[in-house]
């Protein structure tokens, strides 16, 4: 009897086993094949490029001065924009996700926007607003490390916002209250009892804002014009301007070991401070004038946030120092002298149609690695193989895209997998970049769902696919809406990646855009801003849905 036992516990740990390698099965294919792969072959490329190791090579690269420039800017800037991102998000995060006052949810999607705007948007709003005839020309900030910092601060804020709003509206106010009701002053309360709370989600927040910042290419590219180059652009200006092939993947093996560092450290401190049996949603309370600090604080990033993007827009009214709307006429043509391949607008249907198959490409996968790693573990070596799952598909939240994109082009141009000029690549490789969104959105709603549901649905007869029907989806399938948006968006303005695999006759949007700017003239400039603003709008629009779907107490990342 006993015998019989173990063996059919036995084969069940095997068929609970085998389920999870099925359900993971396609998601690693994908992740060997264009990501892996690329990675590996882009390493090889660095460090054999003589047959075997070298490792002069990559200390002839690392000794040029201007790599070591690249590295030190990269390094300084980041951690000055992590530092002011925190400083400007804590505030914000509070007053966003703990008060009540009107046009909050408004404000709390527009503050989002950023985190998803291609970041070549971001260069040119920053342009628009410090540049030559900007509103702040004055203050002599285009070309600066400052221009570049306050880009960066635009783009990641938001990320404090929603990581740690997350965490604080979850946060259980008992023990605040009842140290208040002690004599303890909110000062203190803050200090002793929320601060250690929110610590680990602060420290998570701050490791992925730097590495965002660390692969910011599209911000460095267009606000530090020639003087500033961040490892990002240098790399990029190592394959298509001085075709040092092996210099730009030693510094992206650099960048890779740096960034996969910083994500394992995130990935623990995310483990700490989301614990999802914890969490509660706590009742915001109405603005008293105590909150003034914080709203004034928060006043100041929504005008971070604001101002760029305005000047963004009216600039693209402007033709020849007066109101139009020549600029978005002008879309519908290859554009001046010398012309696009396919007008603007052509670029804005290829945008959304990559970005659709890039957002159900990202989808699949985070549904299947989702169901994979959330299932309950019944054993130690399940738990670790959905442990390992989760970790691997994270990891391309850590490898910047003009380093997938570069692995890409340099492997799988020749041989079997000669797929450099599929126009499917572009979505895959976009739909890698976003499925970290998607996977985050989704594990903490599916790993929230009592297993005893699903459980009892069994006992009721219920075969897998109908558990999964009537347990499964109608828990997720607001966040799975959510994750397609954010999917959506990210891949509407992926530039790093698509900027090396794009087809000259089918640009996206984002290349678009930086190749008016490229141009001279002021009506390729003009272009440029519309361009811009059709895309930020798009973005914007899709976020604020995302905002609407949105699951109390449930990150982005």
């Amino acid at each position: 009897m006993t015998s019989r036992l173990g063996s059919s516990t036995r084969r069940a740990a095997t068929r609970r086993i085998a389920t999870l390698i099925a359900l993971a099965a396609v998601p690693v294919a994908v992740l060997a094949v264009f990501f892996v792969l690329p990675v590996v072959g882009m390493v090889q490329r660095g460090l054999f490029a003589s047959g075997s190791f070298d490792p002069e090579v990559v200390v002839r690269v690392l000794q040029r001065p201007e790599i070591q420039r690249a590295i030190w800017f990269t390094l300084w800037s980041s951690a000055l924009a992590t530092v002011l991102s925190v400083a400007l998000g804590l505030p914000a995060a509070f007053a966003l996700h703990r008060l009540s006052f009107p046009l909050q949810r408004v404000i709390r999607a527009g503050l989002l926007v950023p985190f998803v705007l291609p970041t070549v948007v971001v260069g040119v709003a920053f342009r628009e607003l410090i540049g030559e005839a900007g509103l702040l020309a004055g203050l002599g900030l285009d070309g600066t490390p400052t221009a570049i910092i306050l880009g960066l601060v635009f783009f990641n804020a938001s990320v404090v916002i929603r990581a740690v709003g997350a965490a604080w509206e979850s946060l259980d106010p008992r023990p605040g209250e009842a140290a208040a009701a002690l004599g303890a002053s909110p000062a203190r309360v803050f200090w002793t009892i929320t601060l250690p709370a929110l610590r680990p989600s602060i420290v998570s927040a701050a490791s992925v804002v730097f590495l965002f910042c660390a692969t910011a290419f599209g911000i460095v590219l267009t606000l530090g014009g020639v003087r500033y180059n961040s490892i990002e652009t240098e790399i990029y200006k190592l394959t298509f301007t001085l075709f040092d092939l092996p210099g730009a993947a030693v510094l992206s093996v650099l960048q890779l070991v740096v960034v996969i560092g910083l994500l394992v450290v995130a990935g623990r401190l995310r483990t700490v401070a989301d614990p999802a049996q914890s969490r509660v949603v706590v009742r915001r309370r109405p603005v008293s004038l105590r909150d003034l600090p914080v709203l004034l604080s928060t006043s100041v990033l929504v005008l971070l946030v604001a101002g760029p993007l305005l000047a963004l827009l009216l600039g693209s009214l402007r033709v020849d120092d007066r109101w139009s709307l020549g600029n978005y006429v002008a879309l519908q043509t290859p554009g001046f002298d010398p012309p696009l391949p396919v007008p603007v607008t052509t670029a804005l249907i290829t945008s959304l149609a990559v970005a659709v198959q890039a957002s159900l490409v990202a989808l699949v996968l985070g549904l299947l690695v989702a169901f994979a790693v959330t299932r309950r573990s019944r054993s130690l070596a399940e738990r670790r193989v959905r442990s390992v799952l989760d970790g691997l598909f994270m990891v391309p939240l850590g490898v910047s895209a003009v380093t997938l994109g570069l692995g890409l082009y340099l492997t799988l141009g020749s041989g079997v997998l000669d797929f450099r000029d599929e126009p499917w690549l572009v979505p895959v490789a976009q739909a890698l970049v976003a499925l970290p969104l998607v996977v985050r959105t989704l594990v903490p709603v599916l790993g929230s769902v009592d297993d005893r549901l699903r459980q009892a649905a069994a006992g009721l007869g219920a075969g897998p696919l109908r558990a999964v029907m009537t347990v499964d989806v109608p828990a997720v399938w607001k966040p799975l809406l959510a994750s397609a948006g954010f999917a959506f968006a990210a891949s509407l303005g992926e530039f790093g990646a698509t900027s090396f695999l794009v087809r000259e006759e089918r640009p996206t949007l984002p290349v678009v855009i930086l190749r008016l700017l490229s141009r001279p003239g002021s009506d390729n400039y003009g272009m440029a801003l519309a361009a811009a603003c059709v895309l930020a709008f798009a973005t914007a629009a899709v976020m604020l849905l995302v905002e609407r779907l949105r699951v109390p107490s449930i990150g982005a990342l």
